[in-house]
């Protein structure tokens, strides 16, 4: 198999890329069904087939109740939030790659529920609901197989593409939408709607040909499998696996910390245990909070209700916004993916969440001040400070929480905790969903100034509870949070044990590249044994 490059002195394969690019079409899933929804419900034949009218033939004359249209939006993300829960058990049992093929079987039908809609709101938010179920499992099982399959150099990249995916997603949404709104008839929201049968066929079928997670196969006793699962995404060839001291000492490191979780009930009680030095609970409630509160950023406010919004302040076409603000989204999530790789987790996310509040309070002020659809300027500068906050979020908040609930929890119960966390994402998205057409009633663009002080509060909890879990691997992250000497605030310069910072592993990781000791020379001494469980502060190097 084919090196494709070298990061840190050590080999990085195609099939690394391959598998992440794959595998975040989970999160391109995500994405069009987010998207497609805000420009369907301005949709001519859909506003007559499903609105109240006074005119059988007038579009102009129909309208959706705030029960009706939060109802259409919203189902989605209960059948996400059941999703997500149910991922978990599935992931475990049939294995990360089984899994999402499964899960992409039930979004294509929940699609065809919606296309088969004649006459009846109800049938086609129940079509968003089965959808939902899909989207909410992929969700949780596709961050957690990139973490547990990528090479720790490059798994904050590579896990982000999850969240690429998703904006490319709500982009290609915007700009289908914009290209069927002409066609007659249901053609015009069916087309859309169908369109969304073709991702999950390329992710059900394609990840069958990429490894299983090699976490995954250890935890089944599958450890000559897990060697060649990580020899595939390192580019060595399989014959060559056994004499490659990186791929022995990563084995290694998973088998030995396998055998060390083999001990601990993986259990969702589990999930919420505190008081042993783990933190479990702690991690949970921790990705739990980080999930929510990304909801709470209000990025979704403007990716659900946009057209809406913008047709509010008296633009003329706000489907164009609404594809300004999903190409802005898009694009600045590819600087996302360098910042969260090169300045770690905890700084851009606290410095995203101020970002993203002052311009929120902008948005927030100017509607209130003055009225946007008498005063254009007024108008322009929402949309300007849509699009900022934007941009801030698609290259902070947006990427890094994924990265984070792939890598942050120990893999025992991983898939658990993520469920947890994710389906905390999705509660709040059903909320925000739901209620927004009665808050926005009620308070209009003041409600700006809630999702504002929800961006602060998260910047917060990150500096005082989130410890940077950037450049080692996911065994070393689940030695740093059991490490009592090592702070969230000084986790940015915590290192396994054999290695005095952060720095030091990767000049000893890349010198020891050019060496190529074998696992039972000098590098087996800083494969610490986990497994006998007298130690969880320090542990087996980072690779």
């Amino acid at each position: 198999m084919a090196k494709f490059f070298h990061i840190q002195g050590v080999p990085i394969g195609f099939i690394a890329i391959g598998l992440a690019l794959l595998a975040s079409m989970g999160g391109f899933i995500f994405g069009y069904d987010t998207g497609q929804i805000s420009d369907i419900l301005l949709m001519d034949d859909f506003l007559l087939r499903f609105g109240t009218c006074s005119s059988a033939t007038n579009a102009s004359t129909c309208s959706f109740s705030v029960v009706r249209q939060g109802l259409i939006v919203a189902l989605l993300s209960i059948g996400t939030l059941i999703g997500a829960l149910i991922g978990a058990p599935t992931a475990d049992f049939l294995g990360r790659r089984y899994a999402m093929s499964s899960e992409c079987v039930v979004f294509i039908i929940g699609v065809i529920i919606q296309i088969a809609s004649s006459h009846s709101w109800v049938q086609f938010a129940l079509g968003r609901l089965v959808s939902g179920l899909g989207v909410g499992a992929l969700s949780a099982a596709v961050p957690m197989y990139q973490a547990e399959t990528a090479p720790p150099q490059i798994r904050g990249t590579l896990t982000a593409t999850y969240q690429l995916f998703i904006t490319f997603g709500i982009l290609v949404a915007y700009l289908v939408s914009i290209g069927t709104r002409s066609l007659p008839g249901s053609a015009s929201w069916r087309t859309v709607v169908g369109v969304g049968i073709i991702w999950p066929l390329i992710l059900g079928i394609g990840i069958l040909l990429m490894p299983e997670s090699p976490r995954w196969l250890a935890r089944h006793g599958k450890i000559d499998a897990a060697q060649i699962s990580v020899a595939r995404v390192r580019g060595v060839k399989a014959s060559e696996a056994k004499d490659h001291w990186v791929i022995q000492r990563e084995v290694e490191e998973i088998r030995s910390m396998e055998e060390y979780e083999r001990k601990v009930n993986a259990g969702w009680v589990a999930c919420f245990r505190f008081g042993d030095g783990r933190k479990i609970g702690y991690r949970t409630l921790l990705g739990m909070s980080l999930q929510s509160l990304q909801q709470l950023t209000g990025a979704n406010y403007f990716f659900y209700y946009g057209a809406t919004i913008f047709k509010s302040i008296g633009i003329a076409d706000s489907f164009v916004t609404q594809i300004i603000l999903g190409a802005v989204n898009f694009g600045c999530t590819f600087g996302g993916l360098y910042i969260m790789e090169r300045f770690g987790r905890r700084m851009p996310l606290i410095l995203g969440g101020v970002w993203q509040s002052a311009w929120l309070i902008v948005f927030a002020s100017a509607g209130t001040a003055q009225d946007p659809t008498t005063n254009k300027p007024i108008g322009y500068l929402m949309i300007v400070s849509a699009c900022l906050f934007i941009f801030g979020y698609a290259m902070t908040w947006a990427p890094g929480i994924w990265i984070l609930i792939g890598e942050t929890f120990p893999t025992r119960t991983r898939a658990k905790q993520g469920a947890l966390a994710t389906a905390s994402n999705w509660l709040w998205n059903f909320l925000i969903a739901f209620f927004t057409p009665f808050i926005d009633k009620a308070i209009g663009f003041r409600y700006g100034y809630v999702f504002a002080a929800c961006n602060l509060l998260g910047a917060v909890v990150v500096y005082f509870f989130l410890y940077e879990s950037s450049d080692i691997s996911l065994e070393s992250v689940d030695q740093m949070y059991t490490d009592p000497a090592c702070k969230p605030w000084t986790s940015s310069t915590w290192a396994p044990v054999g290695f005095s910072s952060r720095s030091d592993l990767i000049e000893q990781t890349r010198a020891g590249e050019s060496h190529k000791p074998s696992i039972g020379g000098v590098e087996e001494a800083r494969v610490e044994k986990v497994g006998d469980g007298e130690n969880t502060s320090g542990g087996a190097s980072a690779v």
